[in-house]
């Protein structure tokens, strides 16, 4: 299933029609869906990345996750990359495409030296996803060309983080902390980008989400006229 807040983004905010795919792992054609999809969203999600894929020590007890999400996920990412979709990574998605492209993962942030980024799962949702600290944007990134300024407010809800940057990675913004939050691929044909915060939540009101949204349909409607 997929939150209807990125529903309503991909919808409202990239002015795109959202095709929810089904997490088959190797029953699904990939090269058949790169065909028909002009872009790609990777959704956030109470399941974390199983740590065998990264080499990493095995989860605490209680840990969700979703092997068949694995198994479609990180083999679709650099296939959708190299085939020019414009992807656009959350939270989750953003976990994965750092394993995909080789990376590792820090399972508990708060127990590695870095700032507690969880929520407070007892507040009202407003309250866990309202904003919880600054990103500093890199200097001629392409989030930094989207805000147009070098720093913003971002919700926080995760617990994981960026320990190893993936191969052919080049970080778009840190916590104060130094936490990695945002990414892109380097060598990208075109839109590749991977946020740890969630930009879909109450896009609507947030100028820099619905900028972002809005660079995420455009690069896909290129996409689209360019292979058709």
């Amino acid at each position: 299933m997929v939150g209807e807040k990125y529903i309503d983004a991909v919808a409202a905010g990239a002015r795109a029609l959202p095709v929810l795919i089904p997490a088959l792992g190797p029953e699904i054609d990939l090269a058949e869906l790169l065909e028909v999809c002009d872009g790609l969203l990777l959704t956030g999600s109470a399941s974390n990345v199983e740590p065998h894929h990264y080499g990493g020590p095995a989860s605490a007890p209680g840990t969700l996750h979703d092997p068949s999400r694995d198994a479609t996920t990180l083999p679709l990412i650099p296939r959708a990359v190299a085939a020019g979709l414009p992807v656009l990574a959350i939270c989750r998605g953003f976990q994965e495409m750092n394993v995909a492209y080789g990376g590792t993962l820090h399972q508990r942030l708060h127990e590695a030296g870095y700032s507690d980024h969880r929520e407070d799962e007892s507040m009202p949702l407003e309250v866990q996803y309202g904003p919880a600290h600054e990103v500093l944007l890199e200097p001629g990134g392409t989030l930094r060309n989207i805000a147009g300024r070098d720093r913003l407010q971002v919700n926080s809800l995760h617990w994981q983080g960026v320990d190893q940057l993936g191969e052919e990675l080049l970080v778009e913004a840190r916590a104060p902390d130094g936490v990695v939050e945002a990414f892109r691929v380097a060598d990208s044909p075109g839109f590749a980008l991977g946020l740890q915060w969630h930009p879909e939540w109450q896009f609507e009101g947030n100028a820099f989400s619905r900028a972002l949204f809005a660079a995420f349909g455009e690069a896909s409607r290129r996409r689209a006229a360019g292979t058709r």
